[in-house]
Order: structure tokens, then sequence, then C-alpha cells
């Protein structure tokens, strides 16, 4: 039977505790900021360079790719945030190889928290891009009776991204469990593998889809953005 990480207390202070879920979180973003710290702290551009700063600018490049694909706009502002979202859900699932550690993202918890971070960066964006006024004229489109269904839409997408990515790390988990039981040893190594490779896809279409949310709020009719 699994064991919600929420439910596990690793120490508390007064009336606030710390549970596993936590604990991992913070491991995570412990991992991000030294990574980023260690790679960027002597770049260079000159035709050699180091393995680190290779590996960087490759996802970096790719994330602003696809981010230009799929906004058709100006990918550097958007960069910080996918980007942080995508590689915290891609780190989390990639640690899950290591005996002992419990991805954040297989609790509800955080792919709430997650979700609901691209919730509110919906009408931040679209606000700062269209205005707020042009903005909230989007939900009562192409009526006013169009308000309270717009409404829902947002709110049900949100509640999709969540579970969608709690349900999927949550169940590769559940059954990886259950073949250590009663499979032989190499046949979980290769599901084992293969999770990573989901892990790494459902933090790939975590953040299309973020992208995707983002976009519809700030593209505007004349669209034409393909900048650099």
């Amino acid at each position: 039977m699994e064991i919600n990480p929420d439910n596990i207390a690793i120490f508390s202070i007064g009336s606030f505790t710390v549970n596993a879920t936590l604990l991992f979180t913070w491991i995570v973003m412990l991992i991000l900021a030294l990574g980023s710290f260690l790679i960027t702290r002597k770049l260079s551009s000159g035709l050699k360079i180091k393995s680190g700063q290779n590996l960087l600018e490759v996802i970096v490049v790719s994330m602003r790719s696809q981010i230009r694909e799929v906004s058709q706009q100006i990918p550097d502002q958007y960069l910080p945030f996918i980007g942080t979202l995508f590689l915290f859900i891609v780190v989390s699932n990639i640690l899950a190889v290591v005996p002992g550690f419990d991805p954040p993202t297989r609790s509800l918890s955080t792919t709430a928290a997650l979700a609901f971070c691209v919730f509110l960066s919906v009408p931040i964006y679209g606000i700062r891009k269209k205005g707020l006024k042009n903005y909230l004229r989007a939900y009562v489109k192409p009526s006013f009776f169009m308000l309270p269904f717009n409404i829902i839409g947002e709110l049900s997408r949100t509640l999709a991204l969540a579970v969608r990515l709690f349900g999927n790390i949550m169940s590769g988990t559940v059954i990886i469990g259950i073949l250590l039981a009663i499979t032989p040893f190499f046949v979980p190594i290769a599901l084992q593998l293969l999770g990573l490779l989901t892990g790494i896809i459902q933090a790939y279409i975590f953040a299309i889809l973020a992208m995707v949310y983002i976009a519809s709020a700030t593209r505007s009719k004349q669209q034409g953005e393909a900048n650099e």
C-alpha cells in the first residue's frame, strides 16, 4: 500500500511540520540552485566550453525554440517561468531512481501548487501584454453569458493540469512497486527506465500546456511576432 508523503512528518517546529513532500521539494530546489550556480559561474564564449555549459545551452535553446513555436511570440519573457516548471518536474522525476527519494510530483499538493502557479501566471501575463480591460473583455466574448463558462474553463484546466501530472507519476510508482514484489529484478529495472522517460515526457507536456494557456491569454488577433 502506497504511503502518502504528505502524511510522513520529518520534524516539527512548534505548530510547523515539515513532511516528506516539503523536504524533497527543498532538496530539488537546492539541487537546481546549486547546479545553476556551478554551471554559470564560469561561462565561456570561446570554442571550448565545459560539458555542463554545453548541456545548459542545449536545454535553454530547445526551450526557447519550443516557447517561440507555441506562442508565436518572443520567448525570453516566458523562459524563466516555463523553464523553471520544466526543470523542477524533470529533476523531481529523475531523482525517483535514487533509493529513499520520494519525488514531490507524486504528491497531489505539489502538482496542485504547480498548476496554481500556472493559473496565476495566465492573467498576469495576459494583463501585462494586453492591458486589464482587453484581457477581461475576452471573458465575455462572444456575449456576456459566456462569463461563467469561461471562468469554469479556467478552473477546470488548472485542475486537469494537477491531476494529470499527479496521476501519471503516481501510477508509475505504484506499478513499479507491485512488479518489484512479484517479478524478477531485471523487469522492474526496465520499467524504471521507462518511468524516467515517462517523467521527462510529463514534464514536457506540463510545460507545453502551461505555455499554451499563457499564449492564449497574450496572443492578439494581429499577432505577428517571431523575433529572436
